[in-house]
C-alpha cells in the first residue's frame, strides 16, 4: 500500500505556475492575434509574481492572467483582511504564504462576456492553511441559454468532487459578487468558495484536486464563449451599454472586492492588483434603460438566487 505524500505549498505553487502558462496559451490560440506581455515583479516584504497582460487582441481588448507567490509577516491589516481573530491570530505576528492565479478578461465585443477566475492557497506559520477561489461570468447582455451552459459546466466540475459543492458555492457567488449600493449582482454569478480548511493530509489532497479542476475548467469555458459570440453583430448602442456595465465592474472591484483590498494592504504590486480594470468605462448620471429593451432585460437578471 502506497501512502500519498502530503501536499506542500511548493506542489501547489508549481501547479499554479503551470496553470498560468496553459491558460495564456489557450487564450492566445483562441484570440488569434493577441499575445501576452509578461512582467516579473518582486514584493518588498517577500515573494513576487508574474503578471501577463494582453492588450492587442482580436477578441480580448484587455486581459490579465496573474500568478503570485508572496510571503512575509502578517500585519494587523493582513490578519483583519483574512478575518483571523482569537486563536487564529496570536499575539506575536505570524508569517503567511499566499499563492494563486487571478484572471480578468475584458472583450472588445459587448456580445462576449467579461470573466473572472481566481484560485488560491494560504498558509500561516500558526499551522492554519486553506484554499479559495471561483469563477464568475459578467455578460454585458444576459442570454439565458449561455447562462445555463456556463452554470452547467461549473456544476459538472463541482459534482465530480462533491455532490454538495455546487449547492453551497453557487449561492456564495451570488452573495459575494453583489453590489449593495446598486442592489444588483455583478453578473450571473458562478461559484465562489473560501477558507476551505483541510482536516488532514487526505482531505487536503481532495481540496487541492478540486481547486485544480476549477483552474483547468477556465480555458475551455471561456474559449467557448470567445468562439461562439465574437462574430455576433453589434453597434454604438451596444458599445455604450458595454461601457456602463464595465463601470459597474470597476465599482465592485474597487469598493467591495476583498482580493483587491488584501493585495493593497499587503504591499502587493499595484499594477498587478489593478489589472482587472477595463481599458475604458463610463458612468451616465441616473441612467435608466428603455422599458422592454435588451438592456432592461439584462438588469432584470442581475439578482441573487436565479436557478439557471
Amino acid at each position: 500500500m502506497t501512502t500519498q505524500a502530503p501536499i506542500t505549498k511548493e506542489t501547489i505553487t508549481a501547479f499554479f505556475q503551470d496553470l498560468q502558462d496553459r491558460i495564456c496559451q489557450a487564450l492566445e490560440e483562441a484570440d488569434g492575434s493577441g499575445r501576452f506581455r509578461q512582467d516579473n515583479w518582486e514584493r518588498p516584504g517577500g515573494g513576487g509574481g508574474r503578471s501577463r497582460i494582453l492588450t492587442d487582441g482580436t477578441i480580448i481588448e484587455k486581459g490579465g492572467v496573474g500568478f503570485s507567490a508572496v510571503h512575509g509577516e502578517a500585519t494587523e491589516a493582513t490578519l483583519s483582511s483574512l478575518r483571523l481573530t482569537g486563536a487564529d491570530a496570536p499575539a506575536s505576528p505570524p508569517t503567511f504564504y499566499a499563492t494563486g492565479v487571478s484572471i480578468v478578461l475584458h472583450p472588445r465585443s459587448p456580445m462576449v462576456p467579461i470573466i473572472h477566475m481566481n484560485v488560491r492557497y494560504f498558509e500561516m506559520s500558526t499551522g492554519h492553511n486553506w484554499f479559495g477561489g471561483g469563477i464568475d461570468l459578467t455578460p454585458h447582455y444576459v442570454v439565458p441559454d449561455d447562462a445555463r451552459w456556463f452554470h452547467d459546466a461549473l456544476r459538472q466540475v463541482c459534482d465530480q468532487h462533491d455532490p454538495g459543492y455546487h449547492a453551497r458555492f453557487k449561492p456564495w457567488a451570488d452573495d459575494y459578487f453583489f453590489l449593495p449600493h446598486r442592489q444588483e449582482t455583478r453578473g450571473i454569478g458562478g461559484i465562489f468558495f473560501d477558507y476551505l480548511k483541510p482536516e488532514n493530509d487526505s482531505h487536503k489532497a481532495d481540496l487541492f484536486a478540486f481547486v485544480q479542476a476549477v483552474g483547468n475548467a477556465f480555458a475551455p469555458i471561456y474559449t467557448h464563449f470567445m468562439r461562439k459570440n465574437q462574430g455576433l453583430p453589434y453597434g454604438d448602442r451596444e458599445k455604450q451599454w458595454q461601457q456602463l456595465r464595465r463601470g459597474r465592474y470597476v465599482e465592485f472591484n474597487l469598493v467591495w472586492d476583498r482580493g483587491t483590498k488584501f493585495g493593497l494592504e499587503t504591499n502587493g504590486r499595484t499594477e498587478s492588483i489593478l489589472m482587472s480594470m477595463p481599458p475604458q468605462a463610463n458612468w451616465v448620471y441616473d441612467f435608466k434603460p428603455e422599458p422592454n429593451s435588451p438592456e432592461a432585460e439584462t438588469l432584470s437578471w442581475l439578482r441573487k438566487g436565479v436557478t439557471w
